[in-house]
């Protein structure tokens, strides 16, 4: 037995802190775990009492006949690290530590809590600042929540981890309310050493288990946590997310575009989406979105059926629903005859949605569209929108979706339009997904569409001695040839130290250049003056003495001297970054390029490693990817030649590792297929 399964299902509980009183704190545990028939042993643990709820107490923990699998710690914060010490040296191999006061309380906190990790040794700590975990499949409840004294606890295959106790406690009880079931919950609390990843790997062998809801604030071990995630997937099962902080601001760096396109919150929407992690965009997501996995149903296309006994009602599921992406399409003529043969004479029943308000309809008609619809091909699922009708009647609506659920395996969900509690947690408890909202029927729907998850395959990284290379930010010339040894194509041009110098250069292009002011301290150079495109080589030297006094009445920055380069036209303007966000490491990002490239926010991101699969990926989900494949009678762009440039960058991003800080090509153009593509700035910033 693994220790989290020792968690989740201790043979032995060691209560520290033990009361006799079940109205208080310290005596719920035991009573929750008496209540639910806990069938392993108890050690109430209080110096001050021989027994407690019928038990024999200890005065220690190391008095007891053996080593308990959990300890669960009721203390105060002055105490627990005394308790946990004593738990250790009993032998236990868990404990669960409810107190707060320790790392969410500032410096005297973090100190406690590390403490609180050395008093453990090698036992496993869930917490501190937890209000603990239920094992429903089990009906063991480890916790001194109050949310344990709500009745009618329902049972199912969805799990629940979350970094908050007081969030864990309001799911468990809408849940309740709404008879969605769930199979385990844990409350992680500040994750002093056990974390998520730890339960998500472990809940993906868990049988009573198929889906696995998540409330996070943070991801402390990336690397554990992505392990964990291809584990469950693996697994067949799915994770939804619902991550907190969208609205940090996310600049990590006023240097390059990358830093101030990726915020914090759309790396994590990178992560869950290479995952396969749906991301709850609403706090009630995070149950409807379950609710419908659970059924086990999935999209095979996008098409919905409405079926209505309301019609403002399911014209308002209609709007959600296409919001959503999703279509509603009329019946095609075979359903629609099926339909009109049933001769419903004022009911609508060849559109969509398919309104039977005015029908009287009876139980046998209703199964009988239900029938037709289910085993038609013109849908891929079925919405049925219960009225006011159905408060009297709810087994109306719930024993035609069960009939119909039960000849096909398309999804069937309900939404129920009055305000109507016990119908909504009868259809649940039923099997079928039911919600008082149509904004939940839209993104329960949207979430059972399929989804590609791209996973790297890995490249070899590069050996590269790094150490001749200085810290901080490198010019443009020198950034562009680190590029180029990697493979990032390349604009042809020359580097010169005075104007006359680069006139000179100039000489050896074929028509209008592009000059630059070259300088390590001058990392926006059109913000100072310093680029001019479309200059005649005749007229350069002239042009560079200008651009000198011009940038030196911007900035005091040494110029290292002048870029000249060959002028690119008729390609497409991309950007191409990598930064490292602190929390989930490196990433790649990829858009439209150019002077806009803000104004779009058109970005794509990935976490590093990165294959040729997730790169092409990336191109494809842009909505500028239009103008590479041919736009209005454009050429189609070379995407073979920025694929292969968009790999180069990110090899180059894995062979210096912790060296590279930032690095941009903006713009990279991509030229006509067969062209390739070529990097026409570059940003180089070395730790």
């Amino acid at each position: 037995m693994s220790v989290i399964d020792a968690i989740l299902n201790p043979k032995s509980v060691a209560v520290v802190g033990a009361s006799n009183d079940p109205a208080k704190l310290t005596g719920r545990p035991i009573a929750y775990l008496q209540a639910n028939g806990y069938k392993g042993t108890i050690y109430p643990i209080n110096p001050k009492s021989d027994t407690v709820a019928g038990l024999k107490a200890y005065a220690d923990p190391r008095d007891l006949p053996e080593a308990p699998d959990l300890g669960l710690v009721l203390v105060g914060a002055n105490r627990v690290i005394d308790a946990v010490r004593q738990l250790a040296e009993a032998g236990t191999r868990a404990c669960v530590v409810l107190a707060s006061g320790f790392g969410e309380a500032g410096e005297e906190g973090r100190a406690r809590q590390d403490a609180l990790r050395e008093a453990a040794g090698d036992m496993r700590i869930l917490g501190p600042n937890t209000i603990g975990l239920v094992n429903l499949t089990d009906r063991i409840a480890l916790t001194a929540s109050g949310a344990m004294e709500m009745e009618d606890f329902t049972t199912g295959p969805i799990a629940l981890l979350s970094q908050s106790g007081g969030i864990l406690g309001s799911l468990l009880s809408r849940a309740i309310g709404r008879g969605i079931g769930f199979s385990k919950l844990v409350a992680t609390g500040n994750e002093c050493d056990l974390e998520v990843a730890d339960f998500l790997a472990t809940l993906a062998d868990d049988p009573s288990t198929t889906v696995i809801a998540m409330y996070l604030e943070t991801i402390r071990n990336v690397t554990a946590f992505r392990a964990a995630a291809e584990k469950v997937r693996a697994a067949g099962k799915q994770i939804v997310v619902y991550k907190v902080g969208r609205s940090e601001s996310g600049a990590r760096s006023a240097v390059s575009h990358t830093g101030a396109l990726a915020g914090a919150d759309e790396v994590y929407d990178a992560l869950f989406r290479q995952l396969g992690i749906i991301r709850a965009q609403t706090f009630a997501d995070l149950l409807d979105i379950p609710a419908a996995l659970a059924a086990g149903r999935r999209l095979k296309g996008n098409r919905v059926a409405i079926v209505t006994s309301t019609g403002g009602a399911a014209t308002v599921v209609a709007d959600n629903v296409g919001l959503s992406g999703l279509e509603m399409p009329a019946p095609d003529a075979d359903t629609a005859a099926k339909l009109l043969a049933l001769d419903l004479k004022e009911a609508v029943l060849d559109r969509n949605p398919i309104d039977v308000t005015l029908a009287g309809i009876r139980p046998d008609l209703f199964r009988a569209i239900l029938k037709i619809l289910a085993e038609s091909a013109s849908y891929d699922a079925i919405i049925v929108v219960a009225g006011s009708s159905s408060i009297a009647q709810p087994e109306l609506v719930s024993d035609a979706v069960q009939e119909a659920m039960s000849i096909t395996d398309k999804p069937l969900m309900v939404y129920v339009s009055p305000e109507a509690p016990n119908i909504v947690r009868h259809l649940n408890r039923n099997g079928i997904a039911a919600y008082g909202a149509p904004e939940s029927c839209a993104s329960a729907l949207s979430a059972l569409l399929p989804r590609e998850v791209v996973t790297a395959d890995a490249r070899p990284v590069a050996v590269f001695d790094s150490s001749h290379l200085t810290s901080g930010a490198l010019n443009e010339a020198d950034a562009k040839d680190l590029y180029a040894r990697f493979g990032v194509p390349v604009t042809r041009e020359v580097t010169a130290a005075t104007p006359e110098a680069a006139g000179e250069a100039a000489a050896a292009f074929d028509g209008p250049v592009v000059i630059k002011i070259l300088s390590s301290e001058i990392l926006h150079k059109t913000e100072v003056g310093g680029v001019a495109v479309g200059i005649q080589p005749a007229d350069v030297a002239q042009a560079c003495a200008e651009m000198l006094e011009r940038v030196k009445s911007h900035t005091d920055a040494a110029v290292d001297g002048f870029l000249v380069q060959e002028l690119i036209t008729g390609g497409v303007e991309m950007i191409l970054g990598y930064n490292r966000d602190p929390q989930l490491g490196a990433y790649i990002l990829l858009g439209a390029g150019g002077v806009t490239t803000e104004l779009y926010q058109d970005v794509a991101l990935r976490l590093l490693p990165l294959d040729r699969a997730g790169a092409v990926q990336m191109i494809h989900s842009l909505k500028c990817s239009a103008l590479l494949t041919g736009f209005r009678g454009k050429p189609a762009a070379d995407i073979e030649a920025l694929t292969d440039a968009v790999l180069a960058f990110s090899d180059m991003a894995c062979a210096l590792d912790d060296r590279l800080s930032e690095a941009e090509i903006n713009p990279l153009f991509v030229l006509p297929q067969g062209q390739g593509a070529r990097a026409a700035d570059g940003l180089v910033v070395l730790s």
